[in-house]
């Protein structure tokens, strides 16, 4: 889940792989895929850099150690 604020400064969290479009119209329009809307005062650039925050904890690099035959 990632944090965003209305335009009435409430906070909430939705859940980024629902997410299907976002657009500046001036504001930010989160459109989920079941349809609902949500308009927030963060911009895209924000919300896109929280989702890549969001997945880089959900989903570790794993780390090939490289194996020495000698």
């Amino acid at each position: 889940m990632i944090y965003v604020t209305r335009l009435n400064a409430k906070c909430f969290a939705i859940n980024p792989d629902l997410i299907e479009v976002m657009e500046e119209t001036p504001d930010t329009v989160i459109t989920l895929t079941n349809g609902n809307k949500y308009v927030v005062s963060e911009g895209i650039d924000i919300l896109i850099d929280r989702i890549t925050e969001f997945r880089r904890r959900c989903r570790p690099v794993c780390k090939v150690e490289e194996r020495s035959d000698s």
